[in-house]
């Protein structure tokens, strides 16, 4: 298959492209310059301009790009930031597929599980409603930019992604070097939930969306057991063979990540309905395998 990816230097991106040009298929990454390579297509998500002629031939394309949740405190900038890097790249890219002679089969979308809000210790899954917030509200925006591919007839797939676990960059690529370095601890009183899934399922699972004709909407991408905070630190610990001793409270984090600390400190227990009835199978479906695997001591077997 030949398979456009905007996002293509994020760590989904980036492991992503790995993948498919290590299993034969052709891949052309989207850029904010003039493009270099052949496998180079320009665009600029703030003039709402991509470079179709790049995109024909195209079977699939893939929408990962955006400004990181955690990388910033939510100043006002920061939030336009967030909003633009999504909404603007999406409206973008459906507006160029749906204007293709012959447009691709399916256009995946990135999303995250903030559209569903605070669900507490309730189990949900694709079926619930958008939550309450700015997260929330973003995600919404960020899944109805895609509206003129759909209306084109194209396959739409909104990737709801809960917390990847990896070592190489993400809000986990943060927790590494703190538990490594015996500093690692829960978040508040560690009851919330964590919707996580590994690197390696997260790029399975996109790949699983690509091949499985049938999928479209929204599709949760998180590991079959969502666990709280507080078993994510034990299993960090565990894992890694650290003492996990500090915590961080609830008040401390709201002085030092603002807004953002509301959704560090919020329950959400998304279960992948959709993946699991389309036939998927995760290799590393539990925490401390998710952890194992990003930290080099778990392998696939």
């Amino acid at each position: 298959m030949r398979i456009a990816i905007a996002g293509a230097s994020g760590l989904i991106g980036k492991a992503l492209d790995r993948s498919l040009r290590t299993d034969g298929h052709e891949v052309v990454r989207l850029v904010r310059r003039i493009a270099r390579a052949a496998d180079e297509v320009e665009w600029d998500p703030e003039r709402s301009y991509v470079n179709t002629a790049g995109l024909a031939g195209c079977d699939a394309v893939v929408n990962l790009a955006g400004a990181g949740v955690g990388d910033h405190r939510w100043t006002d900038a920061y939030k336009k930031t967030l909003r633009d890097s999504r909404i603007l790249g999406n409206a973008a890219l459906a507006e160029a597929v749906a204007s293709l002679d012959v447009p691709p089969r399916v256009l995946l979308c990135g999303s995250a599980v903030g559209y569903y809000g605070d669900t507490g210790d309730r189990a949900i899954d694709e079926s619930a409603p958008p939550g309450d917030g700015f997260l929330a509200d973003l995600c919404v925006e960020w899944e109805e930019a895609a509206r003129p591919a759909e209306e084109a007839g194209i396959r739409t797939v909104f990737a709801r992604t809960g917390l990847v676990v990896a070592k190489e960059g993400g809000a986990w690529g943060k927790l590494f070097p703190l538990f490594r370095a015996g500093l690692g601890g829960r978040m508040g009183d560690g009851n919330q939930y964590w919707s996580f899934i590994a690197l390696h399922d997260e790029v399975a699972a996109l790949r699983h969306i690509l091949d499985t004709g049938t999928l479209a909407g929204p599709v949760n991408l998180t590991g079959p057991a969502p666990v709280t905070n507080r078993a994510v630190t034990e299993a960090m610990g565990r894992v890694l063979h650290r003492p996990t001793l500090f915590t961080a409270p609830a008040p401390a984090l709201r002085i030092v990540l603002g807004e953002f600390a509301g959704d560090v400190l919020a329950s959400q227990r998304v279960l992948p309905r959709q993946l699991l009835e389309s036939g998927f199978t995760f290799a590393f479906p539990g925490i401390d395998e998710a952890i194992g695997a990003a930290s080099g001591s778990v392998t696939r077997g």
